[in-house]
């Protein structure tokens, strides 16, 4: 069913992530708007697919008022199309029920699928109203697919007959057999309609949540009127906030926040009753409209969870990842929080002298971290990020560094295709191509942070692979790094250099796809498998080759200095017992919102996140959680309730798969073609962890993880 594609697109983007589509419309309004409507789709490019090369969406050509009436069509047709395929008289088969579900639902699942991309990038007024009448639409579509006792009784009658299919295929049953029940599928008709209520309540409340925080980031800036107050900020630095000030017609220079507790800022800024307000402002965002919505949401979720048999959200969520259950999540979170706040507090009192030396008595604050910790950094590494960056350039780092780094790994080059439309100027577009010239897709990059525009970075898909329907992907990466003063160079951070090579290992599963249902492939994996590709490709980031190609002055072209580079090297270790504590805080504090019976009734959410902490060991003031409550929208407004532990469980993979090719030549084409073969091109065509040990040889080991990040040696 191509609308289950939608789901990954939108929480990608944090827009609608009740993703599968609805029906419905006033019948009573129906009549009116029917010959305004026509007049419409005559007009609509989204009505037939893209004559583009790839399907690449017409940018160019989709305006506002395309979406509403594709929308409601594409319900329309998909409903009829579903109910045929539930009410057809001939006993149920593989491909009359469930090839036929996968083929249906085209047009709502190209408009939802650019729609969702563009809410996430460009949002604006009319986005958000949208998207806030679609989500409950949304979800009862779903609700009546997946409800469907008729077309359940089909699924089931496929599955108890499935041994005589082939692998992929009997894989596209487990898949929908699982969607079904986990709906609510064996549900009675009472319990169908409190579930209907649910989902619908859920669906609109993770939209509002979204929408809250969108509105924050437009809100909750900090101005600075006087320049001294911005004593430590490169004059580029302070050049980018006064054009962002100018922007949104205010005086002076303007901070905006990116979606971490922790904010970037903090590490130069001099003056610290600005840092204090910075990041008080960052911790404080959103809760007075997000802390109401997140306590109903995590009450719904409990009690959708009760109806569905199981004792808490956390252990539905799990069930259908690697991890399988909260106990085993929990296990390894658990295990590594003391290594983490041993190792955090050992930074902490070489932060602490670095504050004596400026006068400073007393425990370091959360705000002081990031920047004693950047002076504790050029202290044992004698760095400075402002001997760095120049290194760093952006389109550098794009085209001579990952660019290089993926042709050396996969064989694979990039040519830019200015002729394709972009829905931004700051977007770039590239197709993708073999060693022997045969096509694999599109990819488009979006490097800037912008009004409208969701924070952190993330991967989307406007078509997803699919030999069912001979389709090749396009999908896209989406960054938030500060864009620099008319004329001025990009320069990235080694860690934000780091995140642009994360977030291609995203847009590589997605475009080395190989398989044949839409449902199972590219990224539609579970969650706690999802990043490991994403996090293997970080460490090519480091690789001597790679950064020999790039990281050059980009004004003298000069390499950077082999003692500066030693220097970068060695520092990528450093801070880890605070980037795991913070990172471990957020996981545990997920699963706890999540491990709350349906009766259990929470009014505080400060001092809840307090006592969920306090109960793990983490209550430790200095370093707060990576995201408290009101602005986790991964949790709240993504895919990723009970699962934000994803990314560190996916490390252990991602260390041991980088160790394992690293011990057998590092950056070359067997291990690249082994790894697109047995991981990328895969999907979830087959067992998971099968596919893993048939890559490595055996299950991962946690050292690798250990070492990576510094806690052991």
């Amino acid at each position: 069913m191509r609308t289950s594609l939608v789901a990954t697109a939108i929480s990608a983007a944090l827009a609608l992530t009740a993703c599968s589509p609805s029906v419905s419309t006033d019948t009573a309004n129906k009549t009116d708007s029917t010959k305004t409507m026509a007049v419409k789709q005559t007009m609509n490019v989204l009505l037939e697919k893209s004559p583009l090369d790839y399907q690449a969406p017409q940018f160019d050509k989709i305006q506002m008022d395309s979406y509403e009436p594709m929308f409601s069509q594409g319900m329309a047709e998909h409903a009829a199309e579903i109910s045929t395929i539930a009410n057809n008289p001939e006993p149920a088969t593989f491909d009359n029920t469930l090839v036929a579900m996968e083929k249906s639902g085209e047009l709502l699942s190209r408009v939802s699928t650019v729609f969702s991309a563009l809410s996430g990038v460009i949002s604006n007024d009319e986005f958000l109203r949208i998207e806030a009448e679609l989500a409950p639409l949304l979800s009862a579509h779903n609700d009546n697919i997946y409800l469907n006792e008729t077309l359940f009784k089909r699924v089931e009658a496929i599955n108890a007959s499935k041994a005589k299919l082939n692998a992929e295929d009997q894989r596209l049953v487990d898949y929908y057999y699982s969607e079904f029940v986990r709906a609510g599928a064996k549900l009675d008709d009472a319990q169908k309609t409190t579930m209907r209520d649910i989902n619908e309540q859920i669906s609109s409340l993770q939209t509002e949540f979204s929408q809250n925080l969108l509105a924050s980031f437009k809100n909750d800036v900090i101005i600075v009127t006087d320049k001294n107050q911005l004593s430590g900020l490169s004059e580029s630095d302070i050049a980018s906030l006064a054009q962002a000030a100018k922007g949104a017609e205010q005086e002076g220079y303007m901070i905006t926040l990116v979606n971490t507790t922790r904010q970037p800022i903090l590490s130069s800024l001099a003056n610290r009753d600005l840092r204090q307000q910075i990041w008080q402002k960052s911790a404080g965002r959103a809760m007075d409209t997000n802390g109401p919505v997140l306590l109903k949401l995590v009450e719904l979720r409990a009690q959708k969870a009760s109806l569905l048999g199981y004792a808490n959200w956390a252990s539905y969520a799990t069930e259908d990842q690697m991890a399988k259950n909260p106990t085993a999540v929990l296990d390894i979170l658990d295990r590594l929080a003391p290594q983490a706040l041993v190792k955090a507090k050992v930074e902490a009192a070489d932060i602490e002298e670095q504050m004596k030396a400026d006068g400073l008595t007393g425990p370091v604050q959360a705000w002081d971290w990031a920047y004693y910790g950047e002076k504790v950094r050029k202290a044992k590494y004698d760095l400075d990020d402002s001997q760095v960056k120049p290194y760093f350039e952006l389109n550098s780092v794009l085209e001579k560094g990952l660019f290089f780094a993926m042709e050396k790994l996969y064989g694979i080059h990039f040519s830019e295709r200015k002729d394709l439309p972009v829905y931004h100027a700051d977007v770039r577009c590239f197709e993708v191509f073999n060693q022997d010239n045969s096509s694999i897709g599109l990819f488009y990059f979006d490097p800037y942070a912008r009004e409208g525009k969701g924070g952190g970075a993330w991967m989307g898909e406007f078509v997803t692979q699919s030999f069912l329907f001979n389709e090749k992907p396009v999908v896209f990466n989406v960054l938030n790094n500060v864009k620099p003063a008319p004329g001025q160079p990009t320069l990235l951070s080694f860690d934000e250099a780091t995140t642009l090579f994360h977030e291609f290992g995203h847009a590589a599963h997605g475009l080395f796809s190989q398989v044949k249902y839409p449902s199972l492939a590219g990224t539609n994996t579970a969650r706690d498998f999802v990043e490991f590709p994403s996090q293997a490709h970080e460490d090519w980031n480091i690789e001597p080759s790679v950064i020999a190609n790039y990281a050059k002055h980009y004004q003298t072209g000069e390499a950077i200095p082999a003692d500066l580079l030693e220097r970068v090297l060695n520092s990528v270790k450093f801070n880890q017992g605070y980037d795991t504590t913070e990172y471990l805080a957020a996981a545990l504090l997920d699963m706890e919102w999540h491990l709350i019976g349906p009766d259990a009734k929470i009014t505080d959410v400060a001092a809840f996140e307090q006592q969920a902490l306090a109960k793990h060991g983490l209550d430790y003031a200095p370093i707060p959680s990576r995201y408290k409550s009101a602005y986790f929208s991964h949790t709240f407004a993504g895919g990723y309730s009970a699962g934000y532990y994803a990314y560190l469980w996916t490390e252990v993979f991602a260390a041991d798969a980088f160790t394992h090719m690293q011990k057998n030549g590092g950056l070359n084409r067997e291990n690249g073609d082994e790894f697109r073969e047995k991981i990328l091109s895969i999907g979830n065509s087959k067992d998971l962890m099968e596919s893993y040990v048939g890559f490595r040889g055996q299950q991962p080991d946690t050292d690798a993880l250990l070492k990576r990040r510094g806690l052991v040696h």
